[in-house]
């Protein structure tokens, strides 16, 4: 694929304006208000009836209409404001963008029915004094804001240098794709992700079945879990399919529930006022395009199986009578047709609001789609979306915002991090990424601490899972553990790990590992962490597996959980397996396939110690699992050649 690495902004660290577009934004925001105001206010300087003049009143702020009024109706004032709060707790949570306005507009209409002959004459004068006083409050806000993101800007103009030369200098090594295995401790945390995916695909045993708009929501669960299986599956079982496979095709198959993607009826509905063409990949919703896109493209380049690129491998049916067909490349080309009517340059995912994080799994969508079909589209789109999210998304101490309202240009606080964007950058502009993991590294030291003779993250405040809404730093810890791989910082990924464990409810039962303590996203992200080496997530997305191994012979059946596969890879003629028994110890019967069709095979470690591959390239064998078994399987005219020599 095209490999693009454009440069940092010319603006470095520090952004001293707003971007085009968020300027224009809003500007157009203050003037539709101020239009709003003088509209409210003609009313009251034209003598209008009182009727009039409390809904003119009313325009100027959610519920003022009932203060202008008077009397008793003036205690619907404070209920009127609780109320808007709660419209736009709805808006942010699923995109419900009517509701703000129906409060708003609804309370000005409903004003004028219950004011008297004339209205209190201290109301006008009392909401235009709260408004401003609310836009003087908010401009200082902003201005201190600003002030501490520049402040930040020059602590990291200062130290980003030595930090980057630190990160080149002590990056641990990419690993040996020919030579990795996973501990029998890896793979008692790998047996949490394979025990969820492999139940009934209408089972959520394990799941956080809470709600289906925010980051608690289903979708993300799976989508964690199918980036980590495939991540795992490429960097250490590149040879195996099996129970591997069908663990992440089971995951997709879940995806592809109405439980799961039905939360955009509802969105498409209050949010676009669209009652009838509820495609899940059509407009905005790259919370699905690019998260599930991403997930899928990762199981495909790291298994060899094309079988989502196929049209109608992915739709998402809606009842009996209409579904919504699609594969990969149609959901990454509603995610590029989305960039590229965007004046964001990145787009929605609940209608108005932009994630710049979600973004980043549609740009890896996009890229992981160019490495299993050569598309260009990362040239094609790369360069400007980056240029986009240093002008628009980019705040004035260098670090990426976490949410923007695409109606109004406002941005509002929402969790994000330079820890999680460096391990996507590496996907697709490796050098940015190694900015942004210079700037986190050295804003997370001060929070390595030595307890009990070993290294902890001690963080800041009682901490939030975001997979579960419930208090602690387990997301957090796992979040670091995994950026920390990517970026082989050994002693952060160290200290990360045992925060985990000390903090986070480590428990293992009946062989099956995790933290009990924290969310299911919040577990998936710890096992990859904890399995996952430099460079790992980026070659998921970018490279996959080698070539070789792909075309060589693989482990297409084994018993799970009874038979542990550690290792399985192939330089494209052998096959080396690493297993492990997960259960008892005894015979276990393995499957075969991709060999050379009735060419002899020459086998160690299990039985047959020779056979003949059948008319479809398939064999089987026994083993006898009691603890850590190698098994190698190799033509046999090889090892015959190699023994001459």
């Amino acid at each position: 694929m095209t490999t693009l690495d454009p440069p940092l902004s010319d603006q470095g660290l520090q952004r001293l304006r707003k971007g085009p577009v968020t300027a224009r934004r809003q500007r157009r925001t203050v003037l539709v208000y101020s239009a709003i105001c003088l509209l409210g206010a003609a009313p009251l300087l034209l003598g209008a009836p009182a009727s009039w003049q409390a809904a003119g009143v009313g325009l100027w702020a959610p519920g003022a209409g009932f203060l202008a009024a008077g009397g008793w109706t003036a205690l619907l004032f404070p209920l009127t404001l609780a109320v808007f709060a709660l419209s736009l707790i709805a808006w942010f949570w699923a995109g419900m963008v009517m509701a703000p306005v129906i409060v708003w507009f609804g309370s000005a209409a409903l004003s004028s029915a219950v004011v008297g002959q004339q209205i209190w004459s201290g109301g006008p004068i009392l909401t235009a004094l709260s408004v401003a006083g609310v836009a003087l409050a908010v401009n200082r806000a902003t201005l201190r804001s600003r002030e501490q993101s520049w402040r930040k800007a020059a602590a990291r103009q200062a130290f980003v240098p030595a930090s980057l030369a630190e990160v080149a200098a002590q990056t641990a090594s990419p690993p040996d794709p020919a030579s990795r295995e996973m501990s029998r401790e890896d793979l008692s945390a790998l047996r949490y992700l394979l025990d969820r995916a492999l139940q009934p695909i209408a089972s959520w045993d394990g799941f956080d079945d809470i709600e289906p708009f925010q980051t608690g929501a289903l979708r993300y669960q799976l989508n964690h879990m199918g980036l980590a299986l495939a991540t795992i599956h490429g960097a250490y079982t590149p040879n195996f399919q099996g129970y591997m496979g069908q663990a992440q095709r089971n995951l997709i198959e879940k995806y592809l529930q109405r439980k799961v993607w039905g939360y955009w009826i509802y969105e498409s509905c209050w949010g676009h006022l669209n009652f009838t063409n509820w495609d899940p990949a059509d407009r905005d919703n790259v919370m699905l395009t690019g998260w599930f896109g991403m997930h899928v493209g990762a199981y495909m380049l790291n298994s060899g199986d094309r079988r989502y690129l196929q049209p109608g491998s992915l739709t998402f049916r809606l009842n009996s009578q209409k579904s919504y067909r699609h594969d990969l490349g149609s959901l990454v080309g509603s995610i590029t047709s989305n960039y590229a009517r965007s004046d964001f340059g990145l787009f929605a995912c609940e209608p108005n609001w932009i994630y710049p994080i979600c973004n980043h799994y549609g740009m890896g969508a996009v890229t992981v789609h160019e490495a299993l079909c050569g598309t260009g589209n990362v040239a094609r789109y790369l360069p400007g979306w980056l240029e986009k999210l240093d002008t628009e998304f980019t705040d004035e101490s260098g670090s990426i915002i976490g949410l923007k309202s695409e109606y109004t240009g406002i941005s509002l606080p929402f969790p994000s991090s330079e820890v999680v964007y460096a391990a996507f950058h590496n996907a697709f502009a490796p050098a940015r990424a190694r900015m942004l993991w210079a700037v986190a590294r050295r804003e997370l030291a001060p929070a390595i601490r030595t307890v009990a003779g070993e290294p902890r993250l001690i963080l800041p405040g009682e901490g939030f899972d975001i997979g579960n809404y419930r208090t602690g730093h387990h997301y957090s810890y796992a979040a670091i553990l995994l950026s920390a791989r990517e970026f082989g910082e050994d002693l952060l990924a160290e200290a990360a790990q045992n925060s985990l464990d000390a903090c986070s409810g480590r428990e293992e039962d009946t062989g099956v590992l995790r933290y009990v303590a924290a969310s299911n996203s919040a577990n998936t992200n710890a096992i990859l962490g904890r399995v996952m080496r430099t460079g790992d997530f980026r070659r998921a997305i970018v490279e996959g597996p080698p070539k070789t191994a792909l075309q060589g012979p693989m482990l297409d059946k084994a018993a799970y959980p009874d038979v542990l596969v550690a290792r399985a890879f192939s330089d494209g003629r052998n096959l080396e397996l690493v297993l492990h028994p997960g259960r008892a110890s005894g015979e276990q019967s393995l499957g075969l396939a991709r060999l050379v069709p009735h060419a002899r095979y020459l086998v160690s470690g299990a039985e047959p110690g020779q056979f003949t591959a059948s008319p479809y390239g398939t064999a089987s064998l026994t083993v006898d699992l009691r603890d850590r078994t190698v098994v190698e399987v190799a033509p046999l005219e090889r090892r015959q050649a190699e023994g001459m020599r």
